[in-house]
């Protein structure tokens, strides 16, 4: 019986090279974009509908100022009655009526927006909370939202 030679069945160092070069194209496309499990998550994120913007919530301190560590409990309730949201995103029909909004937009992408402490529909995506409100829910805007906190009794 002969031995098989799989050198020339197979072309290994063509094979070899062109799984190189595979690799080298996708470490340049993670370089540019990320890691591909980022780009999935950032497509899980809805893109709203009508009049609505997309918001998400600012993360809320873990500690006070002097260090002290607030309880799970504490963080959570600000967390779902925070006043202050970023702007992530507008659906095709915010501010488009001319009527109720003379003056143009109130907020755009990337502002820090007040509303009211129960404002929109919460959704958590990766861990994260977002809310979808309407366009003439939005209060004012806040160049920076560190020093807003929501009144407490």
């Amino acid at each position: 019986m002969s031995e098989l030679n799989f050198n020339s069945v197979l072309d290994l160092s063509g094979m070899t090279e062109r799984a190189r070069k595979e690799a080298q194209e996708e470490a340049k496309v993670k370089a540019i974009v990320g890691d591909a499990t980022e780009i999935e998550r950032a497509k899980q994120v809805p893109t709203p509908s009508g009049y609505r913007i997309l918001c998400a919530t600012p993360e809320v301190a873990k500690e006070t100022e002097s260090g002290l560590a607030l309880p799970d409990e504490y963080i959570k309730h600000e967390e779902l009655l925070t006043t202050v949201l970023y702007v992530v995103k507008f659906g095709p029909d915010c501010y488009k009526d001319e009527k109720r909004f003379p003056t143009g937009p109130w907020c755009k992408e990337g502002d820090f927006v007040l509303v009211r402490p129960n404002a929109g529909t919460r959704l958590v995506i990766h861990g994260r909370e977002f809310r979808i409100i309407n366009d003439d829910s939005v209060e004012g805007v806040v160049q920076d939202p560190r020093g807003i906190k929501r009144r407490t009794y």
